[in-house]
């Protein structure tokens, strides 16, 4: 096995098991529903701001081990950034995760750079990319349930 492949199994797992960002923003500016119906998971993004900066982020929900490590990660990446910088890691991200031909700066990912292994499996895609979807319909207010369908 490569240490690519070890590597996702080794991060997936950890976050799986101790996400960060896990639990309710009792004061949330925004937060948006998702869901997964082909795997089932379900999970709540919550959001603050100060005027374009994402000042804090978390998740609550169940799911699968990519959809928590994915959510897990996400958390990390996106705190701290503008709603700008935020949008072109979920456009870099959803690059990673279903074009093999993407050019894509692996610095910038950071950590995000292991679930390039998901592509690897079609259908786990919609978990690792759950997450997004919910932060994203979080920060443009969106009220319906995101689904992966």
């Amino acid at each position: 096995m490569s240490d690519l492949r070890d590597l996702y199994q080794e991060v997936i797992l950890d976050h799986n098991k101790h996400p960060h960002n896990f639990g309710e923003l009792n004061d949330a500016d925004r937060h948006a529903d998702g869901f997964n119906p082909l795997c089932g998971d379900k999970l709540v993004v919550y959001v603050n701001f100060d005027d374009e900066i994402i000042t804090d982020v978390s998740f609550v929900g169940s799911g699968c081990a990519i959809s928590k490590a994915s959510a897990s990660l996400m958390t990390d990446a996106v705190k701290g950034k503008t709603v700008t910088e935020a949008r072109g890691l979920f456009e870099d991200f959803l690059s990673l995760v279903t074009d093999d031909k993407a050019k894509l700066n692996h610095a910038t990912l950071g950590k995000l750079a292991v679930f390039e292994g998901v592509r690897d499996y079609p259908t786990r895609v919609k978990c690792a990319r759950l997450a997004w979807h919910t932060l994203r319909a979080a920060v443009e207010d969106r009220h319906e349930v995101v689904t992966t369908e």
